[in-house]
């Protein structure tokens, strides 16, 4: 008698969405540009593309793997909102499919509210536009407003994207002493879609649309 197989379940922030099915994903396999390349790079669509995916209100809920937004097409559970006609296709053996940039869920998922935005690097970044609060170059790195070593926490409230010159002339010392200032008070942002991008540095330009101010 052959052996059945077990099924892992795959889970995101919108759990609820059911993902299931590696048998399927296992079944896609081309990968095929608009350019005159198939195959090309092939492995960085499926590692690094992400896939928004709404909740069917709309509301932005995560950045999926490219591999999982195409099983949930496939499976019904979401529909595509908006795709890129000249982006990449994938195969299967019954069908082909465009890669999505937003897909949306058709049943409505409950999302557990959480008042604080979890303060990562990538969230950071966006809050601050990539623009050192200091002098308003591009920023690539954070920076404590009051240094740890002089009683500063880790907070949305004391850190700011900054650029490394500004990082290094400022050290451990408090703005007061150098005669600096900030362009603009930091403070926590709000807003569901925050939490995606602390979770995504770089962002696809036909996202804005779902994310709010805050991802301009």
């Amino acid at each position: 008698m052959p052996q059945r197989t077990k099924r892992r379940s795959h889970h995101t922030s919108g759990a609820a969405a059911g993902l299931t099915g590696p048998a399927m994903s296992s079944s896609l396999h081309s990968v095929q540009t608009g350019d005159t390349h198939p195959q090309h790079d092939s492995g960085s669509i499926w590692n690094r593309r992400r896939v928004l995916l709404l909740n069917s209100t709309y509301e932005p809920l995560t950045a999926l793997p490219v591999r999982r937004a195409i099983i949930m097409l496939l499976c019904g559970k979401a529909d595509v909102v908006h795709d890129d006609p000249s982006g990449p296709v994938i195969h299967s053996a019954a069908r082909s499919i465009a890669v999505p940039s937003v897909i949306r869920l058709r049943v409505f998922v409950r999302v557990p509210y959480r008042a604080r935005v979890p303060m990562t690097r990538a969230a950071l970044m966006h809050r601050d536009r990539f623009c050192c609060a200091y002098c308003g170059g591009k920023a690539d790195t954070v920076d404590h407003v009051v240094p740890r070593s002089r009683g500063g926490e880790h907070s949305w409230e004391n850190c700011v994207a900054c650029c490394s010159t500004c990082n290094h002339r400022k050290g451990d010392k408090l703005l007061a002493e150098l005669g600096w200032s900030l362009r603009m008070a930091p403070a926590s942002p709000k807003g569901q879609h925050w939490r995606l991008l602390s979770t995504v540095k770089d962002l696809d330009p036909s996202w804005a649309r779902y994310l709010g101010e805050g991802a301009a």
